[in-house]
């Protein structure tokens, strides 16, 4: 039932449509979110085969993170995010390689 009263909101107040650099700065969020998790979880165990999974966890959010920066990267900025400065490099570094 929710579903459909959604439809019948008012349209002058719901929000615009996501732009994709939006959608990617949204992901990138979620991305610093997920690899802090990853990282507690990797400080927080001390079975070897957890430790396993955290280093794959970490490196995987890793470079779904680089990937969304280069995503960024390839949008060009809109004038008034021009100080919205998008770091090269990830918060925080590789468990392995």
């Amino acid at each position: 039932m929710k579903l459909f009263l959604s439809f019948l909101s008012n349209p002058e107040t719901e929000e615009k449509p996501k732009t994709l650099r939006e959608c990617i700065l949204e992901d990138l969020e979620k991305t610093k979110g997920e690899l802090e998790i990853a990282y507690s979880g990797f400080d927080n165990v001390t079975d070897p085969d957890l430790i396993d999974y955290y280093i794959y966890e970490v490196n995987a959010v890793l470079k779904r993170y680089r990937y969304l920066l280069n995503q960024a990267a390839a949008l060009s900025p809109l004038p008034e995010e021009d100080s919205l400065k998008l770091n090269a490099e990830p918060p925080v570094s590789p468990l392995v390689g």
